[in-house]
């Protein structure tokens, strides 16, 4: 069995405050005797405007971002999968890719994932329209990895709506998948869980939801809830609103018990192939 983490933050334009609450979160679930830790999606920096800009310090030799993540995982002894930080794109001049990144307890960059499904929506909340395009750049190919944890596999936020992707993840082996996110108050207090345990339950995996849980600005609010699920669609840890860490055992052993007893994989009748670009 392995202990593990998702981190609940109140991420503001503010780097260095935000990388100290994400420290001190962290090392709270490290006392816990958390191994796999999970950020939420733009755990760094949380403002539209600043992206090109971390990004290009990230592009750096002293990447600021990276370089911290690296020391925390092998200061901590820890997995981590970094919610997300923005990364320059080859070709574009002033977008940037959503970027989630995967170390190892050495410190070392295991695995990068780019954000797939961006958030072009218009909600009913106090910003009310949603356009992550004019921002960003979309990913084009799913991650799974290896860990000592088992078969991990990433997706951030929106991602979460789209159950094709995780057929393929699950085709790769996935047996935990992480999940940082940054819901809006509005569509997280109405699909969050709902996702997240459908998720879990279809696909007889483990999920960690990481999300962001407050009042960012006047006008953006996320709705927290950070959730750890078993592949049983059981909430094992939930976070209210607000900085928080939840950590809880999970155990691959059950996973294969509940799959044994309902082999739902060999009884699929439709595959799932990516579309031109994807894979």
């Amino acid at each position: 069995m392995t202990i593990v983490a998702a981190i609940q933050m109140l991420s503001q334009a503010d780097l260095a405050a935000n990388l100290a609450q994400a420290e001190q979160l962290l090392v709270n679930a490290v006392a816990e005797g958390a191994k796999l830790v999970v950020l939420p999606e733009v755990f760094a920096m949380f403002s539209s405007t600043r992206q090109r800009e971390i990004a290009e310090q990230e592009a750096g030799e002293s990447p600021p971002i990276q370089n911290w993540l690296a020391e925390i995982s092998r200061r901590y002894q820890i997995w981590i999968v970094a919610g997300t930080i923005p990364l320059l794109v080859e070709g574009e001049a002033t977008r940037v890719a959503a970027a989630s990144l995967v170390y190892d307890d050495q410190g070392v960059q295991r695995a990068r994932y780019d954000k797939i499904h961006l958030f072009d929506v218009d909600v009913a909340d106090g910003q009310g329209s949603y356009r992550e395009s004019d921002n960003f750049v979309a990913g084009n190919k799913p991650l799974t990895i290896d860990t000592p944890y088992g078969r991990l596999g990433v997706a951030v936020c929106y991602d979460i709506r789209f159950p094709e992707l995780f057929r393929l993840m699950l085709d790769e082996g996935m047996e935990i998948l992480a999940v940082p996110a940054a819901f809006t108050l509005h569509t997280g207090e109405a699909h969050w869980l709902a996702l997240l345990k459908a998720r879990a339950i279809e696909n007889q995996i483990y999920v960690i939801g990481a999300n962001q849980g407050g009042e960012h600005t006047a006008k953006r609010k996320t709705s927290g809830g950070s959730v750890i699920i078993d592949p049983w669609g059981l909430v094992l840890a939930e976070a209210a609103r607000g900085e928080a860490f939840i950590t809880s055992s999970i155990d691959l052993a059950r996973l294969q018990v509940i799959r044994c007893n309902m082999p739902i994989a060999k009884h699929r009748r439709f595959s799932v192939n990516a579309k031109p670009g994807l894979l």
